[in-house]
């Protein structure tokens, strides 16, 4: 964070000159030491950070191209009239740890066309497909993988 503070600096300076350097040096670790006592922050969550990043882009991109998967699957049921789909509610339990990781995955859920989470108790998940082939895997997606390694990453720290 100190770092991220710094090159905030410098850019909004426009230049970089030794006194820039040295007073953006004392305001940035202030700020930092602030952030740490007052703000609850920490250097292990800037570790933490570094560590899941990689994941977390995987994810993103995964999630990106679910998407289109999804929204070529669905626009092929709109433009096939005879196609008939059958929604189903499909309701799969996780054994994410973390709250914040089944949250992740409700809402991956939801952002991916032709599937909604309509509840989420717990690590229950129900959800409502718009077609049996989309509710095919979905508590051993790529998403609960990824999520796992990330919260066992969150574990090392």
């Amino acid at each position: 964070m100190f770092v991220v503070f710094l090159l905030l600096w410098i850019v909004f300076n426009g230049r970089i000159t030794v006194e820039i350097l040295l007073i953006g040096t004392f305001l940035c670790a202030a700020l930092f030491a602030f952030c740490c006592r007052f703000l609850g922050y920490s250097v292990k969550k800037d570790v933490r950070f570094v560590r899941l990043l990689p994941i977390a882009v995987q994810y993103v991109v995964i999630l990106i191209a679910e998407i289109l998967k999804a929204n070529r699957q669905v626009l092929f049921f709109i433009i096939t009239p005879r196609y008939q789909v059958e929604p189903q509610i499909v309701h799969f339990t996780s054994d994410l740890k973390s709250e914040l990781a089944r949250v992740v995955l409700a809402n991956s859920i939801t952002l991916t066309p032709g599937t909604i989470t309509i509840g989420l108790e717990g690590s229950e998940f129900y959800v409502h497909c718009l077609d049996r082939e989309f509710a095919e895997g979905m508590e051993n997606s790529v998403f609960v993988k990824l999520l796992k390694k990330m919260e066992a990453l969150e574990e090392d720290v």
